[in-house]
Order: C-alpha cells, then structure tokens, then sequence
C-alpha cells in the first residue's frame, strides 16, 4: 500500500510513525512533511492547502490511501477532489467537515440531534453581540465561529474583557475569517477529556480517552494554544462513562450528518466536559487531536494501516475494533517563546541525539538544513512521547528527556499529568 499522510506537524508525524511500522505500508509519504518525517517517509513539498496539487501528486506517485491530518484541506474538499478521482480517503468530506469548520452549524447538529451542549447564541454582527452582553452570565466563552486552529475560543471572565474579544474577532479581525461569526456560549465547568472514534458513517470504534492541555502555562493559566500536551488513558474514564460518551454523543452525531445526506468516514474528535449533569460537548473536530494523537497512537496494540484503509472505504466493519497496551502515555509540547503569539524561528535544536530510544520524539515545528541540522520553523516544535506502567514512570521518562533537549527561547508546561500522581478531587456528581 501507498500511503500519502497530508499536514506538517507533530499529529502528522505521528501518524508517519505509525505507518511506517505497518507491514501494510510499502511507500509512506508525507506533504509537506517536517525535518521527523524526513526521517521515516519522503517529504513532498506541498502545502497542505494545495488540493490540486496534492491531487496531482497523488496521482502521479499512484497513492492508495490519502490520510488527512489537519483540518484545513478537509475543509476545502481534499476529500471530494480526490473521491472523484477514485482515491481514497481518511477524513470527511468538505460538508462534513463542517462540524469543525462552522461551530454554528455544529450547534444545529447537535441541537437536532439531542447532544448534550453548552448554551450558545450566535452573531455574525458586533453591534448585536455587544448589545447581548449585558444579559450574559460570566464567565463568558466567545468563540470564533470558524478554523481558528485551537486558539478561537476567549474565556472572558466580565463583559469588559468579552467587549474587547468581540472587538478583536469581529471588528479588529485578529482571527481573520474564523471570527466573522462568533458564539456567545455558557460556561462549563467540570474536567474536560477528548473522546476520538474512527468511523465509515456506518461502523463506529472508538479510541482510548485522551486529556491535553490547551493554556500556555503551567497550572492552566495564559492564553489558549494548539495544545502543549497530553496524556492517555484516563483512568476516571471508565467503560461506563465510554459508552455513554458514543451513545449521547458520537453516534447521533454520525446519525445526524447520514440522515441529513452527510455520510462521515474518518475520526471524530469530541471535545468534552463531564459537568455535574454529565457529559457535554464543547466543540467537534473532523480530524485527529494534536496532541492527543501523539498521546493515543504509541498505544495502539496492532496496525493503523488497515484500519484507516477501510474507514476510507466503507468497510470498517471487516476490521477488528483497536486494542490498547496497559501502558499509560504522556506527551509533553516544547515550543518557541511567544507562542501562541508572535515567535522567531530558525534555532539550531540540540539534544535530539541524547534522547533516549524508549521515549519518542515528534516532530512539529522542525526543518531540516542542508547539512542535516535540525531548526525550529514553528510555535509547537516537538513533542516528546514517553510510555511506563504508571503515570509516576511515564512522567519521569518524558520529562528527563525534555531536559535534554535545548534551543533558544524553548518553554514548555511542566505540569503535564501531573494530576494524575497528585490526584484532583472527586467528579462532581449530578
């Protein structure tokens, strides 16, 4: 099997990885790809936007699989392109994508679909939104309406600080696009937990449960991010809760999306809050987490390749549901300073031939030289994935080899799972 892995960053790296270790999988590729998958697979230099030329390229190197890592080219139909050129694909279609590209429309879905949600009103007009503030409940989440990649949602403490980020998305354009249409959306409060199925729109297997970390500092504090780590599983997420999960949420979801004529093949990613009155869902993304995926794939018990393959193909059914190692995994994001602002790149990264080979190093922000050093070219740059029995382990093993890790401006949380070794209180109970 050919096998092309579309995006740059540490998701797509290590979905490279995995890949790449399937007996399945005989030509990996990766557009455009970052100085880790240069490593294990060929780097195409196109951007993940490119549809036309992502086509071409997969024509021309005769791709069985096409696995889409970011949410950008879904949004802009890489899967339909390719669907009419009788190329498979693992992600949604663009009017399915929908339901990450649109945060509106996804509260329709979910609406008509019964899904526990968040309260949310929704404007496309700032007069009309600031007017609506005075008779909101604070904290206040203003959420851009659109792709904003992981940074659209402002939780606004007064309607002082909600003024000023609906200036900012609507007015100011400090989203672009994404913040032309915002929510004006409850505040939840609970323990948040990602919950990621692989589904043919007939077929659904759901993934272990994965926590990330989305604030800039430690003890969640600073401005949102794409995500600076990430851990798996979780152990207050029990087989019960599971299934409630696919029930109330994931599976009515695809429901939905079919009865509307929206077949989904690919991952759905459900970003939730287990609040005292259950599960609620705080927004859908049509794409593997990042970092979750590097948080949940190094313990897959068994091969990706054929899963993916007939996800993409309507025959998941045919495969068996994914197995786990009894292993806990912990992700830790090295980033460049002023993320997730404005940032320098270009620093020569050191320490990467220092890591130990039990702890795994992908690769997001990265670029290869010439002369095989290694750069910083991004906000996220690495993330470190390391594996033990127990979260005391797992932490120690991430966390020793971060430290060997050196380039200029590097930041990093250090509170990565630490939860789970001092455990937080009980959940609250509706």
């Amino acid at each position: 099997m050919r096998v092309l892995v579309v995006g740059s960053g540490g998701r797509e790296h290590a979905l490279a990885w995995a890949l790449s270790r399937s007996p399945a999988v005989e030509r990996l590729l990766v557009a455009p790809g970052n100085g880790g998958t240069a490593a294990i697979a060929e780097n195409l230099p196109i951007p993940a936007t490119d549809i036309e030329a992502l086509a071409v390229a997969a024509r021309e190197h005769r791709v069985d699989l096409v696995v889409a890592g970011p949410e950008d080219p879904l949004a802009r139909g890489l899967t339909d392109v390719l669907a009419r050129q009788g190329i498979p694909v693992f992600g949604p279609s663009a009017a399915a994508a929908r339901i990450e590209s649109s945060k509106a429309w996804a509260k329709e879905i979910m609406t008509a679909a019964g899904i526990p949600t968040a309260r949310a009103e929704r404007y496309t007009e700032l007069g009309a939104a600031l007017r609506a503030l005075g008779d909101q409940q604070y904290p206040l989440v203003v959420k851009a309406s659109g792709l904003a990649a992981g940074k659209g949602a402002v939780i606004c403490q007064d309607q002082r600080e909600a003024e000023r980020t609906l200036r900012w998305m609507m007015e100011e354009g400090g989203l672009g696009e994404a913040g032309r249409e915002v929510l004006l959306e409850e505040y939840l409060s609970g323990r948040e937990v990602s919950f990621l199925a692989i589904t043919d729109g007939e077929t659904t297997y759901p993934l272990i449960p994965a926590c990330d970390y989305k604030r800039i500092g430690d003890g969640d504090t600073g401005p949102n991010t794409g995500g600076m780590g990430a851990y798996a599983p979780v152990p207050w997420v029990d087989e019960t809760l599971r299934q409630e999960i696919l029930q109330r949420v994931v599976l009515p979801a695809i429901g939905e999306l079919g009865r509307r004529g929206i077949p989904y093949r690919g991952v759905l990613y459900a970003g939730l809050m287990l609040t005292a009155e259950g599960p609620k869902v705080l927004e859908f993304n049509c794409r593997f987490g990042d970092p979750e995926t590097q948080a949940v794939l190094p313990l897959l018990d068994g091969d990706l390749a054929p899963l993916l393959y007939a996800a993409a193909t309507g025959r998941l059914a045919e495969v068996p549901a994914p197995t786990w190692q009894p292993l806990v995994c912990i992700t830790v994001v090295v980033a460049s300073a002023g993320y997730p602002g404005s940032y320098r790149t270009g620093f020569p990264i050191t320490g990467l031939d220092r890591v130990p080979d039990d702890v795994l190093v992908f690769h997001a922000g990265t670029q290869r030289e010439p002369d095989g050093t290694i750069v910083t070219a991004g906000g996220r740059v690495l993330a470190l994935t390391a594996t033990g029995p127990t979260f005391e382990s797992a932490r120690r093993r991430v966390y020793s080899a971060v430290e060997l890790i050196q380039f200029e401006g590097m930041t990093y949380r250090h509170d990565i799972a630490a939860r789970e070794v001092d455990p937080w209180p009980a959940l609250p109970q509706g």
